[in-house]
C-alpha cells in the first residue's frame, strides 16, 4: 500500500448493486465498492467499461436505475436540494480536460468555489486560492490565463481549484492523461502528497496503468459494466484473471470475424 490509514473507518463512498443501462444496454451491472477514509481508489478498466459513467454517477450527475450510492452515510438519490449542496461542499472534482473557464485567470478559477459557496471576505479568499496554488507549485501563476498554461500546469491548476473549500473525498477523472512520462509521474507524487497533507480520500478514474500502481491503495477492474476484482497493488498484478491479464498486458479480445455471418447481418433486411 502507498501510505493510508492504519485505522478502518466507514466508508467515505459506498456503492451497492448499481445498475445503469443506456437504452437496451446494461453498462453497469451489479457494482459494488466502498472507500475508506483517507483511501485513494483507483477505478481502472479498458475503453468502454464503464469507469466514466460509473463516475458520472458518484458525482450524482444522473440517478441510476437502481442500487445505492452512499456518500458519508447519506443515500445520495434521497438527499433534497439543500442537502445536495451542503454535500457537494464536502467534493472536489479535477476533470480530464481541466475544465478551467477560458475566460478567467487562473487565479479567479482556484477563487470561484469560494465566491460561490462561502461568504468570506475577498482578501481571505485571494490567500486560500494562492495557499492552494502553492500547494500544486503554481505560486504567481494566478495571473495568467488558462491558455498560457501547459498541459501539466492545467492539470495543477484544475486541482487547486478542486482542493481550494478542503474537500473530504475529491474525484479525479484521468489525471494523467495526454501527459509525458515525466510530467505524469509528477502529478502523481503530487496526488500522494494532497492526500497525506489534506487527509482526504481520493477516488481516480484511469486507463493509465503506471499511474494507478503508482498512487493505488485498492484497486477496482472495471469490464464490461462488471467488476472483475478489488485488491491491492500485488493482487491485481498478480490476478490469475485472464480478463485483468489481458487489460494488464494490453491483449485484445476480440474474435475472428466470421464473414457469412457478418455479411448476413449486413444484409438483414435488406431487398
Amino acid at each position: 500500500m502507498s501510505g493510508s490509514a492504519e485505522a478502518v473507518f466507514a466508508p467515505v463512498v459506498e456503492v451497492q448493486d448499481l445498475v445503469v443501462h443506456y437504452g437496451n444496454q446494461r453498462v453497469l451491472d451489479g457494482v459494488s465498492l466502498s472507500v475508506q477514509q483517507g483511501e485513494i481508489m483507483v477505478i481502472m478498466g479498458g475503453s468502454g467499461s464503464g469507469k466514466s459513467t460509473l463516475l458520472r454517477y458518484l458525482l450524482g450527475l444522473q440517478r441510476p436505475d437502481s442500487g445505492t450510492i452512499r456518500m458519508f452515510g447519506k443515500d445520495i438519490a434521497a438527499l433534497n436540494a439543500g442537502e445536495w449542496r451542503a454535500l457537494r461542499r464536502k467534493m472536489g472534482v479535477s476533470f480530464q480536460g481541466g475544465a478551467l473557464f477560458s475566460s478567467m485567470t487562473v487565479g479567479d478559477n482556484v477563487c470561484l468555489p469560494l465566491r460561490e459557496h462561502t461568504h468570506l471576505d475577498e482578501q481571505t479568499i485571494r490567500i486560500m486560492s494562492r495557499m492552494k496554488l502553492e500547494v500544486v507549485n503554481l505560486a504567481g501563476f494566478e495571473h495568467l490565463m488558462p491558455a498560457q498554461l501547459s498541459g501539466g500546469m492545467l492539470k495543477r491548476a484544475a486541482l487547486a481549484r478542486a482542493i481550494v473549500m478542503d474537500p473530504s473525498v475529491l474525484f479525479f477523472d484521468e489525471p494523467s492523461a495526454g501527459l509525458d512520462p515525466v510530467v505524469a509521474a509528477e502529478l502523481d507524487r503530487l496526488i500522494l502528497r494532497i492526500r497525506d497533507a489534506l487527509r482526504v480520500s481520493i477516488v481516480v478514474v484511469t486507463h493509465e496503468l503506471e499511474s494507478a500502481f503508482a498512487i493505488a491503495d485498492r484497486i477496482t477492474v472495471l469490464d464490461r459494466g462488471r467488476i472483475l476484482m478489488v485488491g491491492s497493488v500485488e493482487e491485481v498484478k498478480n490476478s490469475e484473471n485472464q480478463r485483468v491479464r489481458n487489460l494488464l498486458t494490453r491483449t485484445s479480445e476480440e474474435q475472428p470475424v466470421d464473414v457469412e455471418d457478418y455479411l448476413c447481418r449486413l444484409t438483414r433486411g435488406v431487398r
